[in-house]
């Protein structure tokens, strides 16, 4: 199994020690969180594009990807019907994309649940359609750079749109694209009444990411999931992909939220 850990974690690190301590930990990938580079996409310059591949290399670290794609970011909306609205966040979906091939990352996680949920009046259809609308617009570049975008269901505390697996399904099934495929989190998986594993098993032939983390906000190992059936499940479909450690509650403090998260994962992956 190929473990990595989203480095918004370790806000205030230079790149050059996030990357140092990943590896040192016993990650071999790193998934990155936009915002955490520049305050868009496209500020981030080719020389530092650059400067971060070789940092990364140099420790013995994969970029994974990109994960909060439209965190801390205004005026891009996926579910809107606002023409100029779509367009605008169709080509930001498109330079993220430009910024993921640049960093030789092969995933991009799209969640955002503050830029997707029902506005008023909206239909799940018509919420689908305008999904559509926007994605179909970036394909084309996501084709060309071999990079996979997920679709990621959240819990229903945070968005009322696409909060099961099978209405993620409904986009993925659309575009039938090896480009456009789902996105796995334990949390929000938690919030479902299916099980874990029984979803690992049922959208096993779309899932292309997984994130691990405990619906306490805190890393694998960290809280009351029991991630041996979720594992097992895992084994069982022969998910050979990321399971990357996305935590939100940073109070433990960075080194132990990761070097607990992967020792604890390791420790059931070997056993189950």
């Amino acid at each position: 199994m190929k473990f990595g850990i989203c480095q918004e974690l370790f806000e205030g690190w230079s790149w050059e020690r996030q990357c140092e301590f990943i590896a040192e930990t016993g990650y071999t990938g790193v998934e990155v969180a936009p915002f955490t580079l520049a305050a868009r996409a496209n500020e981030v310059t080719d020389q530092e594009r650059t400067h971060l591949v070789k940092v990364a290399q140099e420790a013995g670290l994969e970029i994974i990807g990109l994960h909060w794609l439209l965190a801390k970011t205004e005026g891009f909306y996926l579910t809107t019907s606002d023409t100029e609205v779509q367009k605008r966040t169709a080509d930001y979906f498109v330079e993220l994309t430009r910024l993921c091939a640049d960093l030789n990352g092969k995933v991009m996680v799209l969640g955002s649940p503050q830029q997707r949920s029902l506005l008023p009046g909206m239909s799940q259809k018509e919420a689908d359609e305008n999904a559509i609308r926007v994605l179909s617009q970036v394909l084309p570049t996501l084709e060309e750079n071999k990079i996979v975008l997920c679709l990621e269901p959240l819990s229903r505390q945070e968005t009322d749109y696409m909060i099961t697996c099978a209405q993620a399904k409904v986009i993925i099934d659309h575009f039938q694209s090896p480009s456009i495929q789902l996105h796995q989190d334990v949390k929000a998986m938690s919030d479902e009444s299916t099980s874990i594993p029984e979803l690992i098993h049922q959208f096993k032939d779309v899932t292309g990411h997984f994130h691990a983390n405990d619906v306490n906000l805190r890393g694998p190992g960290m809280g009351e999931v029991d991630f041996e059936p979720i594992f097992k499940a895992l084994k069982e479909i022969n998910y050979d992909g990321w399971v990357s450690v996305e935590v939100f509650d940073y109070s433990p403090g960075a080194e132990k939220i990761a070097i607990d998260s992967l020792e604890y994962m390791k420790r059931v992956w070997e056993s189950c």
